[in-house]
């Protein structure tokens, strides 16, 4: 299998750094490759989305999917240039190499709660420079990542990936089972009225992001002045994917119940290789007030707001956050 690699795809590495970044993506493309398959086999593979019995870190039930694809992207970054792992289903970061010189972040398996459903789901990944000793490798800033991005499987198995010049979406090819360049140098629309939030939780969030769905939901008549749709996979690839394509914004803010105070998806997991995707196409990602990429890793599974797409409605919710804060 190859990855056809766009001439741009980390032009601005030396030589050396390029080719390591190269055969990590690449490792990575298998992985992605296998678990396309598991996943396009669905109810024949007989209990994908199991409860396993078993938790993450956070005490987020485990399905039989979850499980596998943490084992096959282990594999897979076995037999790349990876020092250290740090999973979304692991406890801690794993050494797999101490002499090599990168450290990847992974959520293996990112929209578990849509395994049976025939909905996209995916990958999320992110590479940094490894330092000297496995924790220094992961607890910095995003913007760091030297490279990050996702695959989503769905109809297409993509690959959405910036190495810091621009976003490149690249397809696996059923026919001759390669990841060819689809779509180079992405732009997401400065301006959208689609919005993707899980609505369930109305009476749960602060005043900020009540009061901007409301002004939405009020449509041409209220504060907005526009029409606006809903649009809410729970997938965060799929949802990420939507709005690089045709914009809009994604919130998932933190709420008043247990466990949702921090918000709920994780800085390093999640948040950051989405936002290093998002900024290298021209939107915004932040916790509602705060840029992603600035925001210092505290605890490996740290949870985060989220709030990225569009730079319009990104910056328009930043000032409702701000309006109730009097700030």
């Amino acid at each position: 299998m190859t990855i056809n690699f766009s001439s741009g795809f980390a032009k601005n590495f030396q030589d050396t750094k390029q080719a390591e970044i190269r055969a990590t993506v690449s490792a990575l493309c298998v992985a992605a490759k296998r678990i396309s398959h598991i996943c396009a086999r669905g109810p024949l593979e007989n209990g994908l989305g199991d409860i396993t019995g078993g938790a993450n870190s956070d005490g987020d039930a485990q399905k039989a999917l979850d499980v596998r694809s943490d084992e096959i992207v282990t594999a897979a970054l076995e037999t790349a240039p990876v020092a250290y792992y740090a999973s979304e289903e692991q406890d801690d970061i794993l050494t797999l190499d101490v002499n090599k010189p990168l450290a990847v972040a992974s959520d293996p398996l990112d929209g578990s709660s849509n395994i049976d459903t025939n909905v996209s789901i995916g990958t999320i990944f992110s590479i940094y420079s490894a330092c000297k000793d496995a924790k220094s490798s992961f607890f910095r800033v995003g913007s760091e990542q030297i490279c990050g991005g996702f695959f989503v499987y769905g109809p297409q198995t993509t690959l959405v990936i910036t190495a810091g010049d621009g976003t490149d979406t690249y397809v696996l090819d059923p026919d001759t089972g390669d990841f060819e360049l689809a779509i180079s140098n992405m732009k997401i629309i400065s301006a959208s009225t689609e919005y993707a939030i899980n609505a369930s939780n109305h009476k749960h969030w602060d005043a900020s992001i009540r009061a901007y769905i409301e002004d939405c939901l009020a449509g041409v008549s209220g504060p907005l002045a526009a029409q606006y749709n809903m649009r809410w996979v729970g997938s965060l690839v799929a949802d990420a994917n939507r709005i690089l394509s045709r914009g809009g914004v994604f919130m998932y803010p933190s709420d008043n119940r247990a466990g949702y105070q921090e918000g709920r998806l994780r800085l390093l997991y999640e948040a950051n290789p989405v936002a290093f995707v998002i900024e290298q196409a021209g939107g915004v990602a932040t916790d509602g007030t705060r840029r992603v990429l600035d925001m210092p890793l505290t605890a490996l599974h740290q949870r985060v707001p989220l709030v990225f797409g569009s730079k319009t409605p990104v910056r328009t919710i930043e000032k409702y956050h701000l309006r109730s804060k009097n700030i």
